[in-house]
């Protein structure tokens, strides 16, 4: 498990590797000690998108697929806000999914989640220390607003 404190210290090193992208890590990082519910889709909570712990829980199902090579978690440029807030969690901008399977099929997978869209690619940039997908996989990005 990930504490707030860890997560923090990775994610500062990811900025310091590289500061013009988003910084990537991995469900469990993200997710494992998560409990702020305005972390991701702070717009859906309460309008359909489920709770981070099913969030996390619908993921980790969809990671252990055999056509998945991962999923991850992008952050929101406003994740720097939560170093000085004992309260919130680094925000959350989206969810990427490397994979082999179509985007229509991605789709279907995330139909319980109240996501807002999928789209091929890293859509804020990707930075150097991202996951890169192994030959025949796409990375998606699910986002939610």
């Amino acid at each position: 498990m990930t504490t707030k404190i860890e997560l923090l210290a990775k994610l500062n090193a990811l900025f310091d590797a590289d500061p013009d992208a988003p910084p990537v890590v991995t469900l469990d990082e993200y997710f494992s000690e998560n409990d702020d519910e305005e972390s991701i889709a702070p717009n859906n909570w309460g309008f359909g998108r489920p709770s981070i712990k099913l969030i996390y829980q619908h993921l980790q199902d969809i990671a252990a697929r055999t056509d998945v090579q991962g999923v991850y978690v992008g952050l929101h440029d406003e994740w720097p806000e939560s170093l000085d807030d004992d309260e919130l969690w680094p925000a959350a901008e989206n969810i990427h999914i490397i994979t082999t399977a179509p985007q229509s099929e991605v789709e279907t997978w995330l139909e319980a989640l109240e996501i807002d869209g999928v789209s091929a690619g890293w859509p804020y940039g990707e930075h150097k220390l991202s996951p890169k997908p192994q030959a025949d996989y796409t990375l998606y990005t699910i986002f939610w607003d």
